[in-house]
């Protein structure tokens, strides 16, 4: 969107985004004063906690493989070296999510992470997610799903389940809320005191299914991922739940952040007109979801055929490598 409009939400904080100095380096991704993000290839990841040399902070998701150094770097530019977080909270547990989890607890050490309990047989080595579905159509991106890992992971040494009150220690003023859909347990994050949610994967600001709009970072609010998501009813009920928190900004797992009227109008968009908008016309799970439990996958729906979607997935993949060695 070209304009881009601002609203002041009510609550502690007043900043729409940190001032961009040698501290913060401000990004498309930063959110607040005391939110700030990276995009990690085509995942953001996001630092909360007050800029400061020793200071306490929270990593929310892990982003993709290979991106360890850039989120250290960040973060040691925000709070100070030697200074880890107090925790990682994972939105969900898919791979672009996750991807440098254990090469950056490898360093922090026996830093607690934690998930929503519905992920916890994917992050415990117990089942691996509902595949995607590259038959859906809608981009280079979908087509190119087949070839995401679906796990399983074992982070069970650190794993820590979310509350059912939503509450984290290491995250006052926060709280988690389930919305299941893309993930069964897919959280979100909301603090109340200045209406600042960070969505996940619950709905995104750019079209993730689209290889260009992810090159490019078009800014426009979708549902979640298609390709990924396994209960189009949930992530339906997700995204309206989200909707009526009416979020005064907002970080997404894909996309740059937002605020303000943008936001407030195209996330109402998005919940009215959410079946012609996110869902598609075809695919494995868009008539029958998966259905998933405490220990994984219980049953799912015939796959689709998606040969063709495989070979040109091939060929969106490897322009979209001769892109990124270009740059």
């Amino acid at each position: 969107m070209k304009n881009r409009q601002t609203t002041q939400p009510t609550g502690s904080l007043t900043l729409d985004a940190p001032p961009a100095n040698s501290v913060t380096s401000a990004t498309p991704y930063d959110v607040t004063g005391d939110v700030f993000g990276i995009k990690t290839l085509f995942v953001n990841v996001f630092f909360v906690g007050s800029p400061g040399p020793g200071n306490d902070w929270i990593l929310v998701d892990a982003g993709f493989y290979g991106y360890a150094d850039a989120i250290q770097d960040r973060a040691e530019a925000l709070f100070g070296p030697n200074n880890p977080p107090k925790a990682v909270v994972l939105t969900h547990g898919h791979a672009d999510h996750i991807g440098s989890l254990r090469k950056l607890l490898n360093r922090w050490g026996q830093v607690p992470v934690y998930a929503h309990p519905l992920e916890r047989p994917y992050l415990t080595g117990l089942s691996a997610y509902p595949p995607p579905d590259p038959a859906i159509g809608g981009g280079g991106m979908s087509l190119m799903s087949w070839i995401f890992p679906i796990g399983p992971t074992d982070f069970s040494d650190v794993l820590r389940p979310i509350d059912p009150s939503g509450i984290i220690p290491e995250l006052p003023g926060w709280r988690a809320i389930h919305t299941p859909g893309h993930a069964p347990g897919h959280i979100s994050l909301f603090r109340d005191s200045d209406r600042t949610l960070l969505a996940g994967d619950a709905f995104v600001t750019t079209n993730q299914n689209s290889l260009s709009d992810v090159i490019n970072q078009t800014e426009e609010i979708h549902g979640p991922p298609a390709y990924f998501t396994c209960d189009w009813p949930a992530a339906a009920d997700s995204v309206r739940k989200l909707a009526l928190l009416n979020p005064a900004r907002v970080g997404t797992g894909h996309g740059v952040s937002m605020h303000g009227l943008d936001l407030q109008l195209e996330l109402g968009r998005l919940v009215s007109e959410f079946n012609d908008r996110a869902i598609p016309s075809e695919g494995r799970y868009v008539r029958e979801a998966a259905v998933t439990n405490e220990n994984g996958i219980v049953s799912m729906p015939s796959p689709t055929s998606f040969v063709v979607a495989r070979a040109i997935g091939i060929t969106a993949g490897l322009g979209l490598v001769w892109w990124l060695l270009r740059k």
